[in-house]
């Protein structure tokens, strides 16, 4: 299993090498979000398209 740091470190180098802070920074936050939802699925924290279909339909009234 890859660590969290070997991960960032790959994602960096793929980046260019003119990348700033922020570049480098957006690639990381994204990747965490990223693992983040796949966890969230691997846990069964969903819900359907019609269940927010239906929630939304509340806020659009």
């Amino acid at each position: 299993m890859k660590t969290a740091k070997h991960s960032a470190i790959k994602a960096i180098r793929t980046l260019p090498d003119d990348s700033s802070y922020e570049d480098i920074m957006e690639r990381l936050y994204f990747m965490q979000k990223v693992e983040a939802g796949l966890k969230d699925v691997e846990e069964g924290r969903v819900i359907t398209h019609e269940e927010v279909k239906k929630r939304l339909s509340k806020w659009l009234k």
